[in-house]
């Protein structure tokens, strides 16, 4: 596993502020440059918008490739340059966004990134695999170039309230569809996963699943006897949310507060290179969704996350 070091005292040496995106095949790009190029005079996201992009992509997951065509025209419509490579793209833009749905091709996508020397945020799902998202840590302290991933779930409404000293366990509650490309809550249940985590912090020592055609329930029991779950639904009306328990109260997450939360972390990071979210984290993130896949195939026992790392 990486060392966990830590990238704050970099500093930023870049002057640009051209974005540049991988992968149309999810709606997040489209949305994403939206809020960057529509605030572009906004002292809020510091002057980063949208330039081009390179639009593929997932090989084999159709629900993704058949959105490109349609996202690649919307793009356009934003005065943004779709380009056919991502070596191209690299010598048009300063930072990158990592947007493919396809998390079984990040590594390899990354590394061209790092390559060109550039900064990159990495969407959900970071990686199809722990063992891919460990080499991409580990690129990042090859090249000297920090890079991070997150749901923007992180940073849901009423996170900002919680003295994380204080809390005491937490239940978190997202959608959680399957795609049979990806580990089961990679595709979809991050988003809980990563609300989860947010409150809870690092230190989850095992992981317990029950598992059935429309949802999933995990539990997740941390070194210091805490206990956090985990509610994936693949039925009902679909939402986000959950609830912090505290030593002075309880605390409900939610509503979903939208993109917004996250790109200002994101171009915070573009400009100064200091990250918001550990390796650490994100890698135990990944983890505990493995774990959980075990645990599945077990019959609901329980998995360590040890074993997995």
């Amino acid at each position: 596993m990486v060392s966990g070091t830590v990238f704050s005292e970099i500093k930023s040496t870049m002057n640009g502020k051209r974005v540049g995106i991988i992968g149309l095949d999810t709606s997040h790009s489209i949305a994403f440059t939206k809020v960057l190029n529509g605030h572009k005079d906004s002292p809020d996201y510091l002057g980063y918008h949208v330039v081009a992009a390179y639009p593929h992509g997932s090989r084999d997951i159709i629900s993704s490739k058949d959105r490109i065509p349609g996202y690649t025209e919307d793009i356009k419509k934003m005065g943004v340059e779709i380009v056919g490579s991502i070596a191209e793209l690299m010598d048009k833009v300063d930072v990158v966004l990592l947007e493919t749905n396809d998390g079984k091709l990040h590594l390899e996508q990354a590394m061209e990134v790092f390559k060109a020397g550039k900064r990159m945020f990495i969407d959900k799902p970071m990686t199809a695999s722990l063992k891919d998202a460990i080499a991409i840590f580990e690129a990042a302290e090859k090249f000297k170039i920090p890079v991070f991933s997150s749901s923007s779930l992180r940073y849901i409404t009423g996170i900002d309230k919680i003295d994380k000293k204080s809390v005491v366990g937490a239940s978190a509650f997202s959608p959680a569809e399957l795609e049979p490309t990806h580990p089961d809550l990679f595709w979809y249940g991050i988003h809980g996963v990563e609300t989860l985590f947010t409150v809870m912090g690092t230190g989850c020592e095992s992981v317990v699943r029950v598992s059935t055609k429309d949802t999933d329930v995990v539990v997740g029991t941390w070194k210091d006897g805490r206990i956090g779950t985990l509610r994936g639904t693949r039925s009902g009306k679909h939402d986000y949310g959950g609830m912090a328990f505290t030593e002075s109260g309880n605390v409900v997450l939610g509503p979903y507060a939208g993109y917004e939360p996250l790109l200002l972390e994101i171009v915070k990071y573009f400009e100064t290179g200091n990250i918001p979210v550990q390796p650490e984290e994100t890698l135990e993130i990944l983890a505990f969704m493995e774990a959980a896949d075990k645990s599945k195939r077990l019959g609901g026992r329980s998995v360590k996350l040890e074993k997995i790392v």
